[in-house]
């Protein structure tokens, strides 16, 4: 008996409704690469950690909001037509999900990054330190995952 089959695969249309269900909630490195690299305006990208680990390094474009510091009055200033992206550490860390869930409870849009930074330089995108969150360099490589 097949391991693998012990439990029957979903039928295709079961297959195609959840993930599609799963992409609405998570983005990966690359695609997000991408959409940074092409100035798209309709997301905005928050590092979940605290003020110092991001000024030790950070996605590039991303802005400082830790996720302890989350809530209706911190986020009043929001564009609520905006997708905000969050992320952390990586898969260790839950970061970037908890500043999601204060995020969705306050009524905004939200996707959680796969793999946080580990997985963004993994895949040698851009990075950037201090306080500011840096501008996407005009010269950065194109995304190519091979996926």
């Amino acid at each position: 008996m097949s391991s693998v089959l012990a439990f029957p695969p979903a039928s295709p249309s079961a297959s195609l409704a959840y993930l599609q269900h799963k992409l609405a909630y998570y983005t990966d490195a690359w695609d997000l690469a991408e959409d940074m690299a092409n100035g798209c305006e309709a997301i905005v990208v928050f590092d979940a950690r605290s003020d110092a680990v991001y000024q030790a390094g950070h996605l590039c474009g991303a802005i400082s909001f830790p996720h302890r510091t989350i809530n209706a009055a911190t986020t009043a200033h929001l564009d609520r037509q905006k997708v905000y992206i969050t992320y952390c550490d990586g898969i260790g860390c839950n970061g970037s999900t908890k500043a999601a869930l204060k995020l969705a409870a306050l009524g905004f849009q939200v996707k959680e990054l796969i793999g946080g930074l580990d997985f963004w330089k993994r895949d040698g995108h851009p990075m950037a330190w201090g306080s500011a969150p840096g501008e996407w360099p005009a010269a950065a490589p194109a995304a190519s995952c091979g996926c």
